[in-house]
């Protein structure tokens, strides 16, 4: 049963007094080497910080696309140990930046599936967010066929966490399609949808997605993407985003590794909510479960 009457929320006592923040999405093509891939990701981070991104999200799977389902399995990690959560920790610290592990192979209770987990490290290293994916990916359309259930177990926990940056909604790529997962993580001021959506879906319900989450929560979503050709023969959609809380897509990537950067505008977004006040406006409200 999902579970959202205990939603993560760390409340720091400091906010950033300026009401603008620069944040980046980051667009890859994984492959097998898991090695290969935080590499890739430590060069495109360091452009996002060049950039001057304080707050840096990786997509879904950037450690690993393996050649078959079953690879995330070999290079799981316990929580809090393992080479993939040792380089989000040390890469935050030593930036200072907020950095989102867009999804982590981590030990489940069921021997052969993982969690397929979008962790936070904060400036100083510290994991302050950890969700794990709700709704499993499943598709059999021509020659494409998807069923995340069969290597990956699925969260029943809600996650929203407080940060100087405002509070940040976690989900991961099909979350998107279920609108009632972001209404119950109350309001949120960013969202994070780290994907590795396929290029059939991508180019049909992508965009799509994303501007509505952000419309009708009236959030910056953050949005990094797999996009390109992988070894494994997989093609995902790219076109790595981040959209305002009117749905204007700020920035966006079509294709190929590299990063998105866009400022963030607390007052502006306020001025929305302010001027067309539809959060408070809700008349129907989930059932307590």
């Amino acid at each position: 049963m999902l579970n959202h009457s205990g939603i993560f929320s760390k409340h720091l006592p400091e906010k950033e007094n300026n009401c603008t923040l620069r944040v980046a999405a980051i667009q890859m093509a994984s492959g097998p080497s898991v090695s290969a891939n935080l590499e890739e990701a430590l060069r495109l981070i360091e452009l996002a910080v060049s950039q001057e991104a304080k707050l840096v999200a990786l997509p879904e799977y950037f450690c690993i696309m393996g050649l078959r389902d079953t690879d995330k399995l070999s290079v799981r990690e316990q929580p809090g140990e393992g080479m993939v959560q040792s380089f989000l920790s040390e890469t935050a610290k030593r930036f200072g930046i907020w950095l989102v592990g867009g999804s982590v192979p981590l030990e489940s209770p069921v021997p052969d599936k993982v969690y397929n987990s979008c962790l936070i490290y904060d400036h100083e290293g510290r994991q302050v967010a950890r969700y794990d994916k709700i709704h499993l990916f499943g598709l059999e359309m021509g020659e494409e066929r998807f069923a995340e259930e069969k290597t990956i177990k699925a969260g029943d926990k809600v996650v929203a966490v407080d940060s100087p940056f405002g509070r940040i909604g976690l989900s991961i790529c099909y979350d998107l399609r279920f609108p009632e997962l972001y209404r119950l993580m109350g309001k949120v001021d960013i969202i994070l949808a780290p994907s590795a959506f396929t290029a059939i879906t991508g180019k049909a319900h992508w965009e799509t997605l994303i501007r509505a989450r952000a419309i009708e929560n009236q959030a910056y979503v953050i949005a990094p993407a797999q996009g390109g050709f992988h070894v494994n023969g997989r093609e995902t959609n790219g076109d790595s985003m981040i959209v305002d809380p009117w749905g204007v897509v700020i920035d966006r990537l079509a294709r190929g590794p590299g990063v998105v950067v866009a400022t963030l505008d607390r007052a502006y977004q306020s001025s929305v909510r302010a001027s067309l006040p539809a959060l408070e406006h809700r008349c129907l409200y989930p059932c307590q479960m």
